[in-house]
């Protein structure tokens, strides 16, 4: 089987009116001579498109889909002197979900059975939110995560934790609770918030630094009470290797259509798995990252996912606050395929 061809779009649909529209989501598509195509969702817009089309095509062309590994070291070796990081590591995402796809199509298999797990596993699930927990969420979820925006910069702390003694009367007392800051504190400000929050049991506090403030992660790490979550915005085992190797995050969270696709969140696993440190991908309950969770994870927990990809079909719905996969070939996603005619 070789690749005869490598599409890649930007599908309009309803997203945020910010980077996660002009750097948002992208449609890749690899078609075969074998007649069948595999699709992935990778990052970087009209950007990572653009290295789609270019750079990667270039290199996929004529190969063979089956040499997963090694068409992923292609990859980053041709975008190595502009990449490493970022959109372009987001764009190869897209192209590496598309192989694994075309694999599970190939073997008539699901992609987490071809990493060795069932798609009968249930997987828990946990609910992003913004600002508030919304009644009607209460307990369609195992546990929830409260989005800290951006409007409490005045006495922060005081403003966090009436947010998250807000959330934790919504919940309960006993659902996991969490806290995502966005990148937006400094080491002083999380301790702070991080000691006023103990007593509600918050179970992790998400990115309070920027990704780049190693050393504030290593204070925090020794100082604050509540572990920290972090590896949304890092790419490849590369860049995950020094937050492993100094336990800068208890919990890791990449996101498999940025971080370099399922091939390098396979190898994130095995490198958490031997420091004992917890995986959590970003929007796990997407179909592109649910399948290494149903294979991979010993203490699985999905993030609910981006509701403004409306262009993917397939995905499995939410009962009683877990996912199961449904067993179709490949990562089960059904793809719009006019979105692609316009190419």
């Amino acid at each position: 089987m070789k690749i005869t061809d490598v599409r890649a779009v930007q599908p309009a649909c309803p997203s945020p009116p910010d980077w996660r529209t002009s750097m948002g989501q992208i449609l890749v598509a690899l078609d075969t001579d074998a007649g069948l195509t595999g699709h992935g969702v990778g990052g970087g817009g009209k950007a990572g498109v653009h290295v789609v089309r270019t750079v990667l095509r270039d290199t996929l062309l004529g190969r063979d889909p089956e040499r997963i590994g090694e068409l992923w070291e292609v990859m980053y070796a041709a975008t190595l002197a502009f990449g490493r990081k970022g959109l372009a590591v987001m764009a190869l995402s897209g192209a590496d979900l598309a192989l694994w796809d075309l694999r599970g199509k190939a073997e008539r298999r699901p992609v987490a059975e071809l990493l060795g797990g069932s798609v009968e596993r249930p997987i828990p699930t946990y609910h992003t939110a913004w600002d508030e927990i919304l009644p009607e969420c209460v307990g369609q979820y195992r546990a929830f995560k409260l989005h800290i925006g951006e409007g409490l910069a005045r006495d922060r702390v005081e403003a966090v934790a009436g947010a998250v003694e807000r959330a934790r009367a919504a919940v309960g007392r006993d659902c996991p609770l969490m806290i995502d800051a966005w990148m937006k504190w400094d080491v002083a400000t999380t301790l702070q918030i991080a000691w006023r929050l103990a007593p509600l049991k918050v179970g992790w506090i998400e990115e309070p630094l920027s990704p780049d403030d190693l050393a504030g992660y290593a204070d925090l790490r020794d100082q604050c009470p509540i572990p920290i979550a972090g590896g949304e915005h890092e790419f490849t085992s590369l860049g995950f290797a020094p937050l492993i190797a100094e336990r800068l995050h208890q919990i890791l969270q990449p996101d498999v259509c940025w971080c370099g696709g399922l091939t390098d969140l396979i190898s994130i696993y095995r490198l958490a798995r031997v420091a004992g440190l917890r995986v959590c991908p970003h929007r796990g309950a997407e179909v592109w990252g649910l399948h290494a969770l149903a294979a991979l994870d010993p203490d699985p927990l999905a993030e609910s996912g981006r509701p403004w990809m409306t262009w993917v079909t397939g995905q499995p719905p939410i009962h009683d606050g877990f996912i199961r996969l449904t067993g179709e070939p490949g990562f089960g996603a059904g793809i719009d395929e006019s979105c692609l005619q316009t190419l």
